[in-house]
């Protein structure tokens, strides 16, 4: 009996590196970890005088934090890279089969101006042997279409309802990119080895935004790989969302379809419904996702405190609750964010035009060596960098 406790002893000595240092035994070196892996991870730069920056950069950054993640999911956003069609919907497609392509631009023919539909050029590799079947179209609303049976409804408004039908309705069929002027690229697969697939370095962008998956709690495929996107929104994140009930039951309330299996979809989507549709400032839109706790709106100056508390009160069910770092990016800037209480790393650095955020230092400082300021933002701080007013988007 004794001799069987003490074998155990050994074997679970043997997963502990420090606890069998101490008693002298062999360690099993496949749970000897040098770092500690606190899940994804994430990347993002901007140049504020909108100069293009070239793929290779964002994949060299996110290549920094491999051991984040663990193959099951890695992506790209980038903004600035269709300058020919800047004026067109960008729509990137998934499809399982035929059937799901060929309903879904039966859909595309009859409901929106397609001017150009193509393969999204890939590079097979050993890493990536498999894919889904990946096409890009770039489509206008049909003239006529807007403020037609429905009042006053926009071109994003109708796009909107297009990318809820088609990966909702269609199966097999998934947008996972729909903004002007900007594109998504993710899959199953490190991040490096997804821009080696969609080969990112031919692409050009005034702002990336990266990420690395260690998908916990949700399935690693593809179209549950960062970012995840909505218009020219995208978000990559780091964490949990542990509210996801109340903010897909809030969502849907407002005509959002949430299919993709992940809880980071409801901050794509309640960017747009917040900042787009309702009209509030990036700024005033992120103390709405991570309000401050009571206890601290209390002791704010009056002004303020009315503010917040109106926030809290109006927009309760779209409050984040759990562990979380995000970078999202817009047309016109880029924003960090952690959750309220900082349960995961962000770091921001800026030199010259440039502004970089992370979820380590270390992807900063590998494209960027000497940067003139880093900081970690505070716990519910966000950090909204905006192009130059002169910039042209």
């Amino acid at each position: 009996m004794q001799k069987n406790i003490d074998r155990k002893i050994k074997i679970l000595y043997s997963y502990i590196p420090i606890l069998a240092k101490e008693k002298g035994l062999a360690m099993n070196n496949n749970y000897d970890f040098q770092k500690d892996i606190a899940g994804c991870g994430l990347t993002g730069i901007i140049s504020t005088k909108g100069r293009k920056i070239s793929g290779s950069v964002i994949r060299c950054s996110i290549a920094c934090q491999h051991d984040r993640g663990n193959g099951l999911g890695g992506g790209f956003a980038a903004y600035g890279i269709y300058p020919k069609y800047k004026d067109y919907y960008a729509f990137h497609l998934m499809y399982d089969n035929m059937e799901a392509k060929k309903a879904t631009e039966a859909y595309l023919d009859g409901n929106l101006t397609v001017d150009l539909a193509e393969e999204i050029p890939t590079k097979k590799s050993k890493a990536i042997s498999t894919s889904p079947i990946l096409w890009r179209y770039f489509v206008k609303v049909k003239d006529g279409k807007s403020g037609g049976s429905v009042a006053n409804i926009s071109d994003d408004d109708i796009i909107v309802n297009s990318v809820m039908h088609i990966n909702s309705d269609i199966h097999g069929a998934y947008i996972f990119s729909s903004g002007k002027n900007m594109g998504a690229f993710k899959g199953v697969g490190f991040p490096e080895e997804i821009a080696d697939f969609f080969m990112i370095e031919n692409y050009e962008g005034y702002i990336w935004t990266a990420h690395n998956r260690f998908p916990t709690n949700t399935p690693g495929w593809w179209g549950g790989a960062h970012p995840f996107t909505l218009l020219d929104w995208s978000i990559v994140h780091n964490g949990e969302i542990t509210s996801y009930g109340i903010n897909k039951r809030y969502l849907e309330m407002f005509g959002y379809k949430l299919t993709l299996l992940t809880d980071t979809e409801v901050v794509a989507y309640m960017l747009d419904l917040l900042i787009r549709r309702h009209g509030l400032k990036p700024d005033i839109a992120c103390v709405a996702l991570a309000s401050p706790f009571w206890k601290s709106i209390a002791r704010m100056p009056e002004n303020e405190k009315q503010m917040v508390t109106a926030l809290r009160m109006v927009y309760g069910s779209a409050l984040l609750n759990g562990p979380f770092a995000f970078v999202f990016g817009y047309t016109r800037g880029m924003v960090g964010m952690n959750d309220r209480i900082k349960l995961r790393p962000l770091v921001v650095a800026s030199k010259d035009d440039m502004v970089y955020m992370a979820s380590e230092e270390s992807a900063i400082i590998e494209i960027c060596p000497t940067p003139e300021k880093v900081w970690a933002p505070k716990a519910g701080e966000a950090v909204i960098v905006n192009l130059d007013k002169d910039v042209a988007a």
